[in-house]
């Protein structure tokens, strides 16, 4: 099948390209990966091995720039540009959809949500499932959100066990991943986790977090899984109104023992009647990691899994083997395939 990927998010754009290029699709995705071997920024993931653009193709994409200079390209989609291809997937901007209908509502569209839809998303693209939009949605418990205009069906993220493995949790201090986390705390729960861990060596790592000593700005993806191998616990602070993000995903499945806020904080109350958080549903509470929303409690744990080292090793054990059931390559490949057939 020849696919359209417009993709709003460079780390997702990697790894459903790579999957769908590894099921045989004829992919063409012009946003981080516009050049599959050169992606916008490689020091956070690589380019796409064996990844080849039809180059009329990617000529006729460029050139819609210089009738819309200054503007995404992905906003001027045309009939003849959009025959090129079996069918489109969108990466959840919804204007993508409303804009480029009119260009692509004669071929398969599925609209494939990334944990930040809302009701206003929905109603915005209520239309068009009407008139036949397919939707994929990234966790079940979107259907909580006010507004839910369906489903054809549920396909997790996904990661690799055999990249995101080998936790050894040597180094006891507690991490998280998030990008400008203290600008924005009301959305990802900053002075939550920054009050909770205060009492031990811990460290934030990611874009727009500098300037502390236990803070860190962008970090390259090598470093990225060799934190999450060595450090003994992760804490897990979830970013509104997501129901899981990447960094628990790569968390849970290299196995570093995590600790999560609980349903009270890790559900917005500006998103009133949504409950969209799923890490409760993930996490079974001491086999598989731990989540709790009272602040004293989240330190107690983080303090008994940097001291109790067979405690950790268990909850790593048990954490990997959920994260593999739940988000592994090979479960997550065999339902995009048997969605898109041939």
């Amino acid at each position: 099948m020849r696919i359209l990927y417009l993709s709003c998010h460079a780390v997702l754009e990697m790894d459903e390209v790579s999957l769908l290029h590894e099921l045989g699709h004829e992919i063409f995705s012009p946003g981080a990966y516009v050049e599959p071997d050169n992606p916008g920024d490689a020091s956070l993931r690589p380019g796409i091995p064996g990844l080849i653009y039809d180059p009329d193709i990617l000529a006729e994409f460029h050139a819609i720039h210089d009738r819309f200079p200054g503007e995404d390209n992905k906003d001027h989609l045309y009939k003849e540009f959009v025959d090129h291809f079996d069918c489109v997937i969108v990466m959840h901007l919804p204007r993508w959809v409303e804009l480029n209908w009119h260009a692509m509502s004669h071929k398969r569209v599925i609209w494939r949500t990334i944990g930040q839809s809302i009701s206003r998303t929905e109603r915005k693209l209520l239309p068009y499932r009407r008139d036949g939009m397919q939707i994929v949605r990234y966790s079940p418990k979107e259907k909580n959100i006010p507004g839910y205009i369906g489903e054809d069906a549920i396909i997790r993220f996904y990661k690799d066990p055999d990249e995101y493995k080998g936790w050894t949790g040597e180094n006891k201090r507690v991490i998280t991943f998030a990008q400008h986390m203290k600008q924005r705390d009301r959305a990802c729960n900053y002075s939550l986790f920054e009050r909770a861990t205060r009492p031990f060596d811990r460290h934030l790592f990611g874009p727009g977090n500098e300037g502390q000593d236990w803070t860190s700005g962008k970090v390259s993806f090598d470093q990225l899984k060799e934190e999450m191998r060595t450090n003994r616990v992760y804490f897990y602070t979830g970013t509104h109104p997501a129901s899981y993000t990447l960094n628990f995903m790569e968390a849970w499945m290299t196995g570093i023992p995590i600790v999560a806020i609980g349903p009270k904080c890790g559900n917005a109350n500006y998103f009133p009647g949504h409950d969209l958080y799923e890490i409760p549903d993930l996490i079974d509470n001491g086999e598989n990691g731990f989540i709790l929303d009272d602040e004293w409690a989240l330190t107690k744990m983080v303090d008994l899994l940097l001291k109790d080292d067979k405690l950790a090793q268990t909850i790593s054990t048990n954490g990997r083997a959920s994260a593999i059931k739940y988000f592994g390559k090979d479960k997550i490949k065999e339902q995009w395939k048997a969605f898109l057939g041939d």
